[in-house]
C-alpha cells in the first residue's frame, strides 16, 4: 500500500501564482493531484527549489501535503541539480520519512529523481509536461533552441524511470518516437479538473466581475511566450468586427517581457482598443475568465496537454485550438470546439465566427464542452498514478 509520495519540482513551487513566471499548468497539475492524494490519506511532500528568503522552508497547504523549500546552488545546471537533489536527500533521512516512490515533474527534477532514486533505493516515476525535442521542432522564429544539456537530459531520464508517465496518447507517441522510450514503461494518465470550481455559470456576472462591456469575446490564458501563440489569436480577432480578446497571464521566460511589448504594438496597430491585457490571476478565480468568454483560443505551437482548454469546457466555454500535441485529445473537435490546423489567423478567424455568429452552434458547443470535459477528473488521475505507484514498489 503507497503511504507516501516524495514530488520532485525543482523548476517551479506548486505555491506560485500560475501565469507568472516559469508557473503554469504544471504548478496546477502538482497541486491539484497533491490535494487529491493527501485527501486519499497518501503523504505528499513536494520539493521545490528556494527562491526567495521570505517563503517559509516548510508550508503544510492542507494536512497531508506539505511543499519543502529546498536550499540549492551552483554554477551550472548540473551543479545546481546535484545541490537540489543532496537537499532532498539531507530532509528526508533528517525527517525520517523515506517516500515509497519518488514522482519527478519537468526534465531538471528527473535529472535529480534519477539520483535520488539510487541514493534512497526508491523507484521513480517522470512527469516531463514538455518535451526538448517537441518544443525544438515547433519553436517560433527567433527563439532560443533548446539547449543540448535538457535533450540529453531527458533522454537519460527516460532510459533509467522505471515509469514515464505520458498525458496522452500523442505525447506517449512523441517519446518513444523521439526518445525511443520503452512502450511497456509508459503510463499514460491525463490531467483532471476540479469540477466544484470549473463549472458552467452566469456570463453576464462574469462580465461585471471583471468589469468587461457586453458583446462577442474571445480569451486567451496563459503563460506570454512565443510558443502559446497569442499572436495568432491577436491577427484572428482583428478580423472580426466588434470583437474583443481578453488576454490573461504574464511574462514567462527568456523572450516574455519583448514578447509582451511586440503583443502590446500589434494588438494597438491591428485592433484598436479590441484587446484587453491582464495579469494573472489566482487559479480559482480563472473560472470568472472562461465563463465571461463566448470562446477561448489556444492556439500553442506545442502543448503536452492543455489543462486550459479542459478547465474552460468545463466551465461550458467552446474552444478553439491549435491541432496539435494534447490539445488534439483535450478537444473534441466539432462538439466541445474546433481544432484547427497549422496556425493561419485567418483559419482561426473562420473557427471563431462560425460560434460567435451562429448562437444555435454555440449553444451545441457549448453543452458538448462540459460534457467532454467531465471525462477529466483528478480523482481518476490519481486512481490510475495510485496503482502506477503500486507497481512500481512491488
Amino acid at each position: 500500500m503507497i503511504r507516501r509520495v516524495a514530488f520532485l519540482s525543482i523548476h517551479s513551487s506548486p505555491l506560485a501564482l500560475p501565469g507568472t513566471g516559469d508557473a503554469g499548468g504544471m504548478n496546477v497539475y502538482v497541486d491539484s493531484l497533491a490535494r487529491t492524494l493527501a485527501r486519499r490519506g497518501i503523504g505528499v511532500d513536494v520539493f521545490t527549489h528556494r527562491a526567495d528568503d521570505d517563503t517559509p522552508p516548510e508550508t503544510e497547504v492542507v494536512p497531508g501535503y506539505c511543499v519543502v523549500q529546498v536550499e540549492a546552488s551552483g554554477s551550472d545546471r548540473a551543479d545546481l541539480v546535484a545541490s537540489y537533489a543532496e537537499g532532498v536527500a539531507k530532509w528526508i533521512v533528517d525527517h525520517e520519512v523515506t517516500p515509497d516512490v519518488l514522482h519527478s515533474h519537468y526534465w531538471l527534477s528527473g535529472w535529480a529523481g534519477v539520483l535520488l532514486q539510487d541514493e534512497l533505493a526508491v523507484p521513480l516515476a517522470i512527469s516531463f509536461h514538455t518535451l526538448g525535442r517537441v518544443k525544438e521542432a515547433t519553436r517560433s522564429p527567433g527563439e532560443p533552441r533548446e539547449s543540448l544539456v535538457r535533450i540529453a537530459a531527458e533522454t537519460e531520464v527516460v532510459a533509467r524511470a522505471g515509469c514515464v508517465v505520458a498525458s496522452t496518447p500523442a505525447e506517449a507517441a512523441d517519446l518513444i518516437e523521439h526518445y525511443q522510450a520503452n512502450p511497456e514503461r509508459i503510463c499514460v494518465s491525463p490531467p483532471g479538473v476540479d469540477h466544484t470550481v470549473f463549472s458552467p455559470g452566469d456570463k453576464a456576472k462574469a462580465r461585471r466581475r471583471l468589469k468587461l462591456e457586453p458583446g462577442p469575446l474571445v480569451a486567451f490564458v496563459g503563460r506570454i511566450q512565443p510558443l502559446k501563440g497569442i499572436d495568432v489569436a491577436i491577427e484572428a480577432v482583428a478580423g472580426l468586427d466588434g470583437v474583443r480578446l481578453l488576454v490573461v497571464g504574464g511574462p514567462s521566460g527568456v523572450m516574455g517581457e519583448s514578447e509582451m511589448g511586440r503583443l502590446q504594438a500589434m494588438a494597438a496597430a491591428l485592433a484598436p482598443g479590441r484587446v484587453v491585457f491582464l495579469p494573472p490571476r489566482p487559479h480559482s478565480d480563472i473560472a470568472c475568465v472562461y465563463r465571461a468568454a463566448d470562446v477561448v483560443i489556444v492556439p500553442s505551437r506545442s502543448e503536452s496537454f492543455g489543462l486550459v482548454a479542459v478547465e474552460a469546457q468545463a466551465c461550458g466555454t467552446p474552444v478553439v485550438a491549435s491541432h496539435v500535441g494534447g490539445l488534439a485529445y483535450a478537444v473534441e473537435d466539432g462538439q466541445s470546439g474546433y481544432l484547427i490546423a497549422g496556425h493561419d489567423p485567418a483559419d482561426y478567424a473562420g473557427a471563431l465566427a462560425a460560434i460567435l455568429d451562429d448562437p444555435a452552434n454555440a449553444v451545441r458547443l457549448a453543452a458538448g464542452a462540459a460534457e467532454h470535459a467531465a471525462r477529466f477528473s483528478w480523482d481518476a488521475t490519481a486512481d490510475r498514478l495510485i496503482e502506477l505507484y503500486q507497481g512500481l514498489v512491488e
